[in-house]
Order: C-alpha cells, then structure tokens, then sequence
C-alpha cells in the first residue's frame, strides 16, 4: 500500500469536498469513504455526511460509508446521526434503508457493530450508534440467509 499515495488522495478529495458546487462534493464524499480508515478523511467526511448545502451530498456519503459495512462506516455515520437537523437525518435513515433493506445478513450483522458501538467512551459515537440500531432493527430485509 503506498501511504503517500493515499494521503494525497485524501487531501484532493478534502478539497474537492469543499467545492461551490454540490456535484463535487458528493463525488469528494463517495470517493473518500473508500479512505474512511485514514484518521485525515475523518473530518471532511463528518463534514460532507452532515452537508449544509445539500442534502445530496449527505445521503451520496453516507450511502457511500454504509456500503463499506464495517465498523469504520458505521462509526462515522452514527458520529453524524447524533448531531443530525430533522432534514439530514431523514436523509441518513433514507440511506440506511437503501443499503441495508437487501440482505438479512448485512443487516444483522450492522446491528451487532451497532450493539458494540454503543458501548463506545464517545458518548457522540454511542448514541448515534443507539440511534443506528433503532433504524436498523425497523428494516424487514427482502432477502434472508438461508441456514442450513
């Protein structure tokens, strides 16, 4: 992995995330959530999920973070949802649902990090988190594992 590489990407999509218009922000948040795991990424994308120009650009990037499925998404996602307005957070919910309304496992699996990350010494992170599994636990999947 070539660490100088990536946190040059990171420092062109943060500043791409800070653009006029609403299209580049959404495409700086969708590309950094694949960097999520950096801690430089953290702060822009607080920033993009919680977007105060366009709604667009928050449900792109937490659509983007969700799709990622870990603890890393999940954790910055929560971090927004805590601190959320009425109108991001319906677009946060809204995301939840399209990336978690397919598979019973992925879903299932999002509500045991949320269990966890409710736990979290972040108070920010533990309740957005309680607020996550809330959400989650309200979605019927439309495809359910099959266990043998």
């Amino acid at each position: 992995m070539d660490t100088d590489l990536r946190h040059a990407a990171v420092v062109a999509l943060g500043e791409l995330g800070r653009s006029h218009d609403y299209r580049d922000r959404a495409d700086a948040g969708h590309g950094l959530a694949a960097f999520a795991e950096m801690q430089e990424a953290l702060g822009p994308l607080l920033e993009l999920v919680l977007d105060s120009g366009d709604t667009f650009v928050t449900r792109r990037t937490t659509e983007a973070l969700l799709r990622r499925k870990d603890r890393v998404g999940l954790t910055i996602v929560a971090s927004a949802l805590a601190v959320a307005n009425s109108n991001h957070s319906d677009w946060i919910h809204t995301a939840i649902v399209d990336v978690f309304s397919i598979f019973t496992s992925d879903r299932g699996n999002a509500i045991r990090l949320c269990e966890e990350m409710s736990q979290d010494t972040d108070s920010r992170v533990a309740l957005g988190a309680r607020q996550l599994h809330e959400v989650l636990a309200g979605i019927d999947p439309v495809l359910r594992t099959a266990w043998r």
